[in-house]
């Protein structure tokens, strides 16, 4: 009957190909039931992470883990049996051994690090049977920030403690053409295996023509840091005079927080902080400067500054406005001139000198009468 289903059957050679081909299809399918796909699981550097394994629950688990063919974990006798243990795991994996009895062979790994990337294989044994699970590993280490300076010619734009290596683009407000924003690059490995990217472009024409925007994105495109920098020209205030230091943020942002500082000769200092989510302003220069309420709630940061000194209150302010994933920065050279006579306090001085002068002519006179005589 087998050989007239197969349709294969010539003597003795007939049926050898047909016992062979059902061994080959039994093995097929007992891989099929033995042997999952390969899942996919992200794990975040530094932090704890689990590998996901099930199997069909019976007596006597036996439960091995192996990273291509070091042994990462093994379970058995109803215990850890680790004397096989790579060094690189030691201390750092764990079982749900409460969950074993439910059929939940995962694997805890603790305080990941890059090396850990790469191909996990679960094998797990009953008296049922066994079963291989295999666990592809991605370590990703987040953006956290990314900074930006202007300095000379140049604007660059740095961030680090990033895996996997990401991308970074440039742009400009009011747009310039790509062929003219030309970028250099350098992403560098630490000791840790995370990427330190250092990115600069060229400044186009004058340094006050243009803000520029640098964006740091992650490999898979999930996560996107954009930071941008803009320069004014130098504004020029008087002292005693109350002056407006103008900040807009390039977007209307909903949730953020703006930072004034100050630099005259050494580190900056903050001057206050605004938090839109909560409205509460710290001001350390109260009574000296301040915000304009009724401006700051549609992402205008403009400061005020309430009777400045010429020497003290002359250098560079900056205003950061900082949301979800992006930093906008403005500085701002400002000069505090001497304060300038009124008109008032120049008319009074005339009218003195208009009334010394028959006094001082009186003088003269006298003083020649005498030496005449």
């Amino acid at each position: 009957m087998m050989c007239e289903w197969m349709n294969t059957c010539k003597g003795n050679k007939g049926i050898t190909g047909s016992i062979t081909f059902l061994l080959i299809l039994l093995f097929t399918l007992q891989l099929a039931e033995n042997v999952t796909s390969v899942s996919l699981v992200k794990c975040l550097y530094s932090e704890d992470c689990v590998l996901t394994c099930s199997f069909k629950p019976n007596e006597d688990e036996v439960v091995h883990w192996y990273k291509q063919q070091i042994c990462v974990h093994s379970y058995y006798y109803q215990s850890d049996q680790l004397q096989l243990q790579n060094g690189h795991f030691s201390g750092r994996t764990s079982l749900f051994k409460d969950q074993l009895v439910h059929g939940n062979a995962s694997l805890l790994l603790k305080r990941v690090d890059v090396s850990d990337e790469g191909l996990y294989k679960c094998y797990t044994s009953t008296v049922m049977g066994n079963k291989e699970t295999f666990v592809d590993v991605k370590v990703e280490a987040l953006i956290q920030s990314v900074r930006m300076e202007m300095t000379g010619e140049v604007v660059s734009c740095s961030s680090q403690n990033i895996y996997p290596a990401p991308e970074v683009a440039w742009s400009t407000d009011p747009l310039s053409g790509p062929e003219t924003l030309q970028n250099s690059t350098v992403k560098t490995p630490d000791s840790k295996g995370l990427y330190i990217v250092e990115s600069r472009v060229r400044i186009l024409g004058n340094v006050f023509d243009y803000a520029y925007f640098c964006s740091v994105i992650s490999a898979d495109k999930a996560q996107v840091w954009t930071t941008s920098i803009k320069k004014t020209e130098e504004l020029i205030g008087e002292a005693g005079r109350e002056l407006s230091i103008p900040c807009i943020a390039p977007q209307n942002l909903q949730n953020f927080s703006l930072t004034w500082t100050f630099t005259r000769t050494n580190d900056p200092t903050v001057i206050l902080s605004y938090d839109n989510r909560t409205r509460r302003t710290s001001n350390l220069w109260e009574g000296r400067a301040g915000l304009e309420q009724d401006q700051v709630l549609m992402s205008k940061g403009s400061l005020l500054l309430h009777n400045p000194e010429s020497e003290k209150h002359s250098g560079t302010y900056t205003c950061t406005f900082t949301g979800f994933q992006r930093r906008h920065m403005v500085q701002n050279q400002v000069n505090i001139t001497a304060r300038r006579p009124t008109a008032g306090v120049t008319n009074v001085m005339a009218d003195h000198m208009l009334w010394m002068i028959p006094a001082v002519s009186a003088i003269l006179w006298q003083s020649l009468w005498n030496y005449i005589h």
